[in-house]
């Protein structure tokens, strides 16, 4: 799968984002290594920690429909921001666990700018 189509396909995903709180939208794809996209948008509630972001949304659709670890080839992120966006903290423990510290990982914005990372260096310590 071409790069740029699984970054259309996140930022399909977030256009189905409820974030009536902070306004910030971001949609994720991630793409398995059979050929499957899980979409995946931030949710909001007025509870802030019972929110769940892009990343994690993606990732556990796809373990909720029976995929486990390390089936996972590579996952897109944007968001409406300067640069490419980034991942928090959690959606990086997460990330490594279900993907390992292999995963491409691209991040991108709504101008077109995007940057190529890999699951490890989002979160060299992780446990």
């Amino acid at each position: 799968m071409q790069t740029m189509h699984l970054l259309q396909e996140a930022q399909q995903a977030r256009q189905a984002a409820y974030a009536p709180y902070s306004k910030f939208q971001v949609g994720a794809a991630l793409l398995t290594k059979d050929g499957k996209i899980f979409h995946g948008c931030n949710v909001e509630n007025a509870s802030y920690g019972l929110c769940n972001c892009a990343e994690r949304s993606a990732f556990f659709s796809a373990i909720a429909s029976g995929y486990r670890p390390h089936q996972f080839q590579e996952l897109a992120v944007i968001a409406d921001t300067a640069e490419p966006t980034s991942t928090c903290g959690p959606c990086r423990q997460v990330i490594l666990e279900f993907a390992g510290a292999e995963l491409s990982v691209l991040l991108g914005n709504l101008q077109g700018k995007t940057l190529r990372t890999t699951a490890f260096a989002l979160l060299p310590g992780a446990f």
